[in-house]
C-alpha cells in the first residue's frame, strides 16, 4: 500500500492509502484522459513544475530540477522561479527536449510571462497542462504565447474522489470512473440544480481499498445542465463541468451577502503586473499584493481599484506592491485568500 498525504477539507491531516491497483488505474486514466486526449503519450519526454522539494530551498545555483529517466520526466522545483533563474529554466526545457509540460498555472505562468517581458528564446510545446490550482484565462493566454501551444486544464484532488480534464473543444469533461460529484447548498443539506453553484460532495470509486463516501472537498462550482454532453464539439459524451470556482475561502463575501469568485478578470487588461493576490481582510477592506513590472504606473493601480469595486462594490482597496508573493508550503498560489473567520462566512451564507 502506498501512502499519500492531504491536508483535508477542514485543514487537518488526512491520510489516504492506495493499493498498487489503485495506483495502475489512476495512471491508466490519466494517459487515456490527459495524454491521449492531447496527442502525447509516455513515451514523450515531459516537465512538471510541481511542489515536491527537489532541491533544497536554500540552494542559490542550477540545476532546480531532478530527471527521472524511467518515467521520461523532468520534475522542475516551483520554489526557484526568480527572474534570475528563468533562462536556466528554459535551457532545461530545451536540454532534455520536453514536448510537453504539466504543472500549477502559477508556476507555468510566471514561467511564461518573464518569457514574453524579457524577449526570451523558449521552446514551443505541445500542450501545456495545469492542475492543481484555480485556472484563469490570463495565465492561459500568457502561457499560450510564450511556448506556442494549446493550454488545457484538469480538475482532481490528491483523495482522487472526482477528477475532469479539458478536451480540445475547452469543455471540462468529468472522469466518471474516478468518482460521483453532488452539488449541495452552502447551509443546507440540499441538491443544488444543473447550473447553478454549489458545494462539492464527492464519492470515489477508484480506490477501493479507502473508499470516500460523500467527502466534501472544499470545492465550490456547477455542473452543466443535462444534454451537454451531447452536444460538445469534441464528439465525447462524458458529464461536464460547467465551472469551478475553488474553496470557500477563495471568494470574497460582501456585506450583503454576495459570494464573489472567479475575479480572474479584474486583472485581464494588459497591466503591468506580473501577478497579483486578493486578500479579503474584513467585509469592508481588501488588500491586493502585486509584484509590478518596470512598466507599472498609478493609473495601472487606480484601474485594478475600480475593475475590483465594479465587482465586490464600496469596500476599501488597498494596494501593495511587493517583490515577490508567498506561495504554501506545497508550493501552491493562491489568487485569492479570505480572512474571515469560519463563523462570520457561514452566517451571510
Amino acid at each position: 500500500m502506498y501512502r499519500e498525504h492531504t491536508s483535508g477539507s477542514t485543514g487537518k491531516p488526512l491520510n489516504l492509502w492506495w493499493s498498487r491497483e489503485t495506483v495502475r488505474s489512476w495512471y491508466a486514466l490519466f494517459e487515456a484522459r490527459v495524454r491521449t486526449w492531447h496527442g502525447v503519450s509516455r513515451r514523450d519526454n515531459w516537465a512538471i513544475l510541481g511542489g515536491q522539494l527537489v532541491t533544497p530551498f536554500r540552494q542559490s545555483r542550477p540545476p532546480f530540477w531532478v530527471w527521472n529517466a524511467a518515467s521520461r520526466q523532468l520534475y522542475m522545483s516551483s520554489y526557484h522561479l526568480s527572474p534570475n533563474y528563468i533562462p536556466a529554466y528554459l535551457e532545461a526545457l530545451r536540454h532534455y527536449r520536453v514536448d510537453y509540460m504539466l504543472g500549477y498555472a502559477s508556476s507555468m505562468s510566471a514561467l511564461a510571462h518573464a518569457v514574453l517581458e524579457k524577449g526570451l528564446d523558449a521552446p514551443s510545446l505541445h500542450v501545456a497542462i495545469s492542475n492543481a490550482e484555480p485556472f484563469y484565462e490570463h495565465q492561459r493566454k500568457c502561457i499560450a504565447q510564450a511556448f506556442q501551444c494549446p493550454v488545457r486544464d484538469t480538475y482532481g484532488m490528491s483523495e482522487i474522489a472526482c477528477a475532469a480534464g479539458e478536451c480540445q473543444a475547452g469543455t471540462l469533461h468529468i472522469w466518471p470512473e474516478v468518482g460521483v460529484i453532488e452539488l449541495l447548498h452552502n447551509n443546507v443539506e440540499e441538491l443544488v440544480p444543473a447550473g447553478q453553484t454549489g458545494r462539492f460532495i464527492c464519492t470515489g470509486l477508484l480506490n477501493a481499498d479507502m473508499p470516500l463516501v460523500r467527502y466534501e472537498v472544499g470545492d465550490h462550482g456547477a455542473l452543466a445542465p443535462q444534454g451537454a454532453e451531447s452536444s460538445c464539439a469534441c464528439g465525447r459524451t462524458l458529464p461536464v463541468l460547467q465551472k469551478v470556482e475553488g474553496r470557500l475561502d477563495d471568494v470574497i463575501l460582501t456585506r450583503d451577502g454576495r459570494r464573489v469568485g472567479r475575479l480572474d478578470p479584474v486583472f485581464k487588461s494588459d497591466f503591468s503586473i506580473r501577478e497579483a493576490q486578493i486578500i479579503q481582510e474584513s467585509l469592508d477592506r481588501i488588500r491586493v499584493r502585486f509584484v509590478p513590472t518596470p512598466k507599472y504606473t498609478p493609473q495601472d493601480g487606480l484601474a485594478i481599484g475600480r475593475r475590483l469595486q465594479d465587482r465586490v462594490g464600496e469596500m476599501k482597496i488597498v494596494l501593495e506592491p511587493v517583490e515577490h508573493i508567498p506561495r504554501s508550503a506545497n508550493g501552491k498560489f493562491r489568487a485569492v485568500i479570505s480572512n474571515l473567520a469560519t463563523e462570520q462566512s457561514e452566517s451571510l451564507g
